[in-house]
């Protein structure tokens, strides 16, 4: 039975190996101290957070999140540990609230690896704290115990590490919370449910069991792939599920329109997948959740997988360890096989959680090559036949494809990033050399043309999915070396001004934008729309900037600046296309402006992350295939679009 605590209660904890899931009301990211028989915490690395979230024995999250988990072996923390406090703190700078107060009560749960719950604890009574001591594991004669604690701080991350006597704790704090800005400025947003708000997810997935459970015949069952609760294939159930499909993120009630039917299942076979096979209002809203579910569930059983294969190669570790520490099994028969049994383990325990993956991995083929041929333009690969028979829309879609993303468990397995329109926040093709091989494979001229042949693709594809008149685009190219890329968008007509250029043309265009930013504002806000001016713009409104910083002043940085962050609002985006250490002159003036954009790149790399377990996912641009005029064709039928008002 589970034990529910109250402040300074505390349970004995019956397993060493432990997961402590989180669920709060507002994004919150996840920390850990560790702590000596005094408790005191003997300098930074003895701290595990989102900027270095591992230690022997403890793992946390690198991204902050409204459900989080701490992973722990109390086994194999250092012997000077006695301590462990869990603590949970509010991201700053990233637009979240910035109290306990303010949300609802954060939830702790101590549970076994198989999902058993041991202990938890509802943190109430929080006000004005940003920082909390949730819970703290700590050892008593040999045996660990948890305690509710709750102890909650006004002064945040800093007053409480430094509570916890560390030295420099503001320092080591703004250095967390930099870290888990620099995290959520690549995370990919949940997409938002009917009433707008934004979905929350569902719980993670668990690693193999410490124990598998035997079944006849003497072999080890497979674990679940993950809990059973989010239904996706991260929690497939047990060794026979198969992925579901009614996880309450994919299907959460019946629509209004019935989706497909699904073709007869042989017995024994997992269930057929359909395109729309997921709730919504209309076939492309029922499409846009099936790929968001499909992204999560490939998130989730991926997750399971690494959580599996990391405790088989614990596990062996400990075994080995204990070989090695008995003299009489180091040398000899006995130690070699005690090593091959060890090995033997770790390789069933592999190819058990290998086999849940790959099950889970062919039925999301099988889905994703029933939905990639159904999708819409706005969610289609430009080398999908939906564009031969494109027309000119009179509705927005709900959504826009930026690319794919994919995982090294399959790279074949490409899910299609879908982002809700309007676009709620800019977007920054990197055109530096950052990480990426295939960045660091080209030179600076190919990488940059590389990067605004991307921001034409993606804006050629925001203008072919609004309705004539709805989408405006303008061009900053101060230098004017972008003229071979941009040459779609100029010779095609859907430009209104030609690509502005030198710091005059820059002037000009930051200064109409803004003007615009602050007339509708003052319109919204004194609730008088009406009073616009007649010839004011009031389509969506999309700023491509190349070569930034070149041509801009102070004047004009402070002014994108604030086209980034009050822009979106009021229908105007940016599209920057830029490399960071260009601008690296302003020093940090500028972080704010980059973590406001969602960066993607000109070539494949792996920066972006889930909403859900935060894995790396290698993002994909979209791309025309070699050769092909579908881009031209679909551009000049925008044009005429617009020429002729969509008659």
């Amino acid at each position: 039975m589970t034990a529910e605590l109250v402040r300074g209660q505390n349970h004995p904890l019956p397993h060493t190996r432990l997961e402590i899931r989180v669920t709060a009301g507002a994004p919150v990211m996840a920390c850990a101290t560790l702590g000596d028989a005094q408790g005191a915490v003997r300098g930074p690395e003895w701290i595990v957070h989102p900027g270095s979230p591992r230690l022997p024995g403890i793992e946390v999250s690198r991204q902050a999140a409204v459900s989080l988990r701490f992973h722990i072996d109390l086994g194999a923390l250092s012997e000077q540990a006695h301590l462990v406090q869990v603590l949970l703190a509010l991201p700053e700078g990233v637009g979240g609230p910035d109290r306990f107060g303010a949300t609802a009560a954060p939830f702790a749960a101590v549970t076994a690896t198989d999902g058993t719950e041991i202990a938890s604890f509802t943190l109430t009574g929080l006000d004005t704290e940003s920082a909390v001591v949730a819970l703290e594991l700590y050892r008593r004669q040999g045996i660990w115990k948890v305690r509710a604690v709750g102890q909650g701080y006004a002064g945040g991350l800093a007053e409480l590490l430094g509570d916890r006597g560390l030295p420099q704790a503001a320092g080591f704090a703004a250095a967390v919370q930099e870290a888990v800005a620099r995290h959520l400025a690549g995370a990919v947003q949940t997409p938002l449910t009917p009433g707008g708000e934004r979905r929350q997810p569902s719980a993670a997935p668990q690693p193999l069991p410490a124990d598998p459970p035997a079944v006849p015949g003497g072999a080890a069952a497979p674990a679940s792939g993950g809990t059973g609760g989010t239904g996706g294939t991260g929690g497939t159930g047990g060794a026979t599920g198969a992925v579901n499909y009614t996880h309450p993120g994919r299907r959460t009630a019946a629509p209004p329109t019935p989706p497909p039917a699904a073709p007869p299942t042989p017995p024994g076979q997992p269930p057929r997948p359909v395109a729309g096979d997921a709730t919504g209002w209309s076939l492309d809203e029922r499409l846009y959740n099936q790929v968001w579910g499909m992204f999560e569930d490939l998130a989730r059983s991926v997750a399971a997988y690494r959580s599996a294969m990391d405790f088989a190669e614990s596990r062996m570790d400990q075994e080995l360890d204990r070989v090695l520490s008995d003299p009489r099994q180091r040398i000899g028969g006995a130690g070699d096989a005690a090593r091959a049994a060890a090995r033997a383990k770790h390789d069933g325990l592999a190819a058990q959680a290998r086999e849940v993956l790959d099950r889970d991995l062919t039925q999301l083929v099988a889905e994703s090559e029933v939905v990639e041929p159904a999708l819409p333009p706005a969610f289609a690969r430009w080398d999908s036949p939906v564009w031969h028979a494109y027309r000119v829309p009179m509705e927005i879609p709900m959504a826009l494809r930026l690319g794919d993303v994919h995982l090294p468990e399959r790279p074949d397995l490409r899910i299609p990033m879908l982002v809700r329109l309007p676009l709620e926040r800019g977007l920054w093709i990197d055109s530096g050399r950052t990480g990426s091989d295939a960045a660091l494979m080209m030179d600076d001229a190919r990488l940059r043309g590389a990067a605004m042949d991307t921001a034409v693709t993606l804006a050629a594809r925001l203008l072919a999915v609004h309705p004539p008149g709805e989408f405006t685009v303008h061009v900053i190219d101060p230098a004017g070396s972008a003229a071979v890329p941009l040459a779609p968008l100029v010779t095609s007509g859907v430009l209104d001004q030609p690509p502005a250029a030198g710091a005059g043309g820059v002037s000009a265009v930051l200064a109409r934008l803004t003007q615009r930013v602050d007339l509708v504002q003052m319109a919204v806000r004194g609730g008088a729309a009406e009073s616009l001016p007649p010839d004011l713009d009031t389509a969506e409104q999309l700023l491509i900037v190349n070569d930034f910083p070149h041509g801009f002043d102070d004047r004009a940085v402070t002014q994108l600046r604030y086209l980034a962050d009050e822009g979106p609002a009021v229908g105007v985006h940016l599209l920057m296309v830029a490399n960071r250490e260009d601008a690296s002159a302003y020093g940090p003036v500028l972080d704010p402006l980059w973590r406001s954009l969602l960066r993607i790149s000109p070539v494949p790399d792996d920066h972006l992350a889930d909403p859900w377990v935060g894995h790396s996912w290698t993002y994909e641009p979209p791309a025309v295939p070699p050769g092909s005029r579908v881009l031209r064709r679909v551009l000049d039928q925008v044009a005429e679009a617009r020429r002729t008002g969509g008659r």
